[in-house]
């Protein structure tokens, strides 16, 4: 196409959005449709500047294929910036599959899957995420190689570091916040008590934390652990709370301008991708004095220990790289406060430092033309 020939106009879908993405550049996005098992899938890659794409595969009943797009292009961008974060040596890729994973999902279904997965040839590497698991993988697995955090053959289930990686990030918060006291004697309000959520209660009922609130929508989850440990309640609704400390562990774009004007927490810390409904609500957070640690940072557990089945490295280098999020978090505060910036600032700023020195590394390798 000449240069001064018009570009095609998608309505907005991918290459000219009105929202925040459209200022953001993905290297792909692969649309995929299997009619024998009814998969309607789409893969996107963000950025491959630091390794290949890793992400994991969410299989979610959206309203409309417009949904997910949006959802992965987020989705997909988190993964960049929560794998550079980390200090991997990854990219950041997204996958999800439309529909209800109790409805559609198949063995045929996983296995179209898997070899759309694998015309891609390495440059996306998939995992597990909301509405897909291990042994799900281990299927997935049988169509292509190019998968992490299976059961056989793989590090399984990463539900536990990524709740131990949200742990020491809000350690490391409430240490900033109040000092060398920390977690004991506050109140946590966790929101969603799935594989990352329950484990995250369970490490903090541990830590000396005075009182934790749960909430989520299926019973039998805020059951068992109410049950089970005495200091935990069930509540509605996490967001009208008094706690100190507020973990989003479920969906993500709980944060939105009106909440956060609402929000009694004085520090944000949990699980969920994409906890900011748009980009302006960091400044709201900072507005009122509320520490955000930015999902991408906090949530980097598990796409650590996934990660590492890449490059052969063993448990105590996972546990120590896990274990090394606490330190980001309190750089990347500290940062925040020295420049007077949002936390999201911070860290997008310490992500970008790093995409752009292995850019400019790449540049130098390449042969003189």
């Amino acid at each position: 196409m000449s240069a001064s020939a018009a570009p095609a106009r998608l309505n907005g879908l991918v290459f000219d959005r009105a929202d925040e993405l459209g200022a953001d550049v993905h290297e792909q996005v692969v649309f995929c449709h299997d009619r024998d098992s009814g998969l309607k899938a789409i893969i996107a890659i963000h950025d491959t500047t630091l390794g290949p794409a890793l992400g994991g595969t969410r299989i979610y009943p959206y309203a409309s294929e417009a949904d997910a797009l949006t959802d992965v292009l987020r989705l997909s961008r988190g993964m960049t910036y929560k794998s550079a974060a980390a200090g991997m040596d990854l990219g950041g890729g997204k996958a999800v599959i439309i529909g209800d994973p109790a409805r559609i999902k198949t063995r045929d279904l996983l296995l179209a899957y898997g070899r759309f997965v694998d015309t891609l040839g390495g440059r996306y590497v998939t995992a597990a995420d909301v509405g897909s698991t291990a042994d799900d993988l281990d299927i997935v697995a049988e169509a292509t190689r190019h998968v992490v955090g299976k059961n056989t053959g793989g590090s399984g289930d990463s539900g536990y570091s990524t709740a131990y990686g949200v742990f020491c990030a809000m350690r490391a918060a409430a240490e900033h916040r109040y000092g060398p006291a920390g977690l004991a004697g506050r109140t946590v309000g966790v929101e969603g008590v799935g594989k990352v959520g329950s484990r995250l209660v369970a490490l903090l009922s541990s830590a000396g934390v005075d009182r934790i609130l749960v909430a989520d929508p299926y019973q039998p989850a805020l059951d068992q652990l109410t049950s089970t440990l005495g200091h935990v309640s069930a509540v509605e609704s996490i967001l009208v709370e008094d706690v100190d400390i507020y973990a989003p562990c479920a969906l993500g774009a709980t944060l939105t301008a009106p909440h956060v004007r609402d929000l009694k927490a004085a520090i944000v810390c949990g699980a969920a991708n994409n906890q900011l409904a748009t980009a302006d609500v960091a400044d709201e957070l900072r507005a009122r004095d509320i520490l955000w640690v930015p999902d991408y940072v906090a949530n980097a557990g598990g796409v650590v220990q996934v990660g590492a089945e890449l490059y052969g490295k063993d448990h105590e280098e996972v546990e120590a790289k896990i274990a090394a999020i606490a330190t980001t978090t309190t750089e990347i505060l500290l940062s925040a406060e020295r420049e007077g910036i949002s936390t999201r600032a911070a860290a997008d700023a310490v992500v970008e430092q790093r995409l752009a020195a292995r850019r400019a590394e790449l540049a130098d390798s390449e042969p003189a033309r």
